[in-house]
């Protein structure tokens, strides 16, 4: 499809975007090209919106950025099969090698030569965008398209939730940003047990009571480890979902955790963190997880499983839906943390 559109682009290695005209990506052989209706901003977004040490390192310019979609196939590959044009799709954002160890072995999430759409190769905040179709996802064409492109953050909540036991157990999730408020859902229809969410931010304690946690801890007020330790008569959390990426809440959170329990670490620290390894992990017999992504495909059929059965209402974790326009004050919006999920319609 030959023509320009209008997207939401990195065009210099600093602070803010820039919406402007941008050609229409061409599909090759194996690519299909997708009509964006919806996409939602990620925190890794507001990493490249403000452009810290991490984006400075990771992230290619000038680029068309985000990564969280739903659309509808319009353009078809000569190779590719299973797709048909008018699909409803969203997509899996990490395009592995398929080749590596990692790959082969059931771990593409973590393949070492992984490109991230809308990181590294060219992403959805525009009218159209190109696809591997290797990593499309069908969705139901009733599934709205606001509700369709929140998998990708949906993913890492399932994920990190699931990368162990959960029935009846005790959980804390440390950072309840929009992911955050996913994982409490997640974790609700997964049968935990007590759910304690931790945050510093007020409005985002109130939308997790709203979310389904059973008690809210403002660490500004109180140290989190201890109202935990009060809260499990001495015990500890049995499952720590650290989110926040904060270096002093990702210490505190192996503090708050039970002898044998599990702490599963999504949020990205900027700095170092120091850790007592000895007394905090070894001797309590931790299982650690790092999670990255979603498993390729095993988390995503999962989250249909919920989605598709109505286990987790996503609607509710959405508190704004702009315009691609009106992307200055959605960033703003998201950087103040006076926000749940954030979506722009096209």
């Amino acid at each position: 499809m030959a023509g320009s559109m209008i997207g939401l682009v990195k065009e210099h290695r600093g602070p803010g975007a820039v919406l402007k005209e941008v050609p229409i990506p061409t599909c090759s052989d194996d690519e299909v090209l997708v009509q964006i209706k919806a996409t939602s901003i990620c925190g890794t977004d507001l990493h490249i919106y403000n452009w810290d040490a991490w984006a400075e390192k990771t992230v290619i310019t000038p680029n068309v950025f985000g990564h969280e979609f739903a659309g509808v196939v319009v353009e078809i590959g000569d190779r590719v099969r299973g797709v048909k044009l008018g699909d409803h799709v969203s997509a899996e954002g990490h395009m592995s090698c398929g080749n590596c160890k990692a790959c082969r072995t059931g771990n593409g999430h973590v393949c070492p030569h992984t490109k991230s759409f809308g990181i590294t190769a060219p992403g959805c905040f525009a009218e159209f965008a190109v696809v591997k179709a290797s990593n499309l996802i069908c969705n139901a064409p009733e599934l709205p398209f606001e509700i369709a492109c929140l998998q990708d953050p949906l993913g890492n909540a399932v994920q990190t939730v699931l990368s162990g036991d959960i029935v009846g157990k005790s959980v804390a999730i440390i950072g309840v940003g929009p992911i955050g408020l996913l994982a409490i859902k997640v974790a609700r229809a997964c049968g935990a047990g007590a759910i304690y969410a931790v945050d510093i931010n007020p409005n985002r304690l109130g939308i997790a009571l709203q979310m389904g946690a059973d008690v809210t801890i403002n660490a500004l007020q109180t140290r989190t480890s201890e109202e935990l330790r009060k809260l499990t008569d001495g015990e500890g959390v049995e499952v720590v979902l650290e989110m926040s990426g904060s270096p002093l809440a990702i210490a505190d959170a192996f503090e708050a955790a039970a002898n044998a329990g599990r702490v599963s670490l999504l949020g990205l620290p900027t700095k170092e963190v120091s850790l007592d390894v000895t007394n905090q992990i070894i001797f309590k017999g931790l299982k650690v997880e790092g999670i990255t992504g979603r498993k390729m495909y095993q988390t995503w059929y999962q989250m249909k499983g919920l989605l598709n059965q109505k286990r987790v209402d996503l609607a509710s974790v959405i508190t704004h839906k702009f315009t691609l326009e009106q992307y200055e004050e959605a960033f703003r919006l998201m950087q103040e943390g006076q926000c749940g999920k954030i979506v722009f319609m096209h």
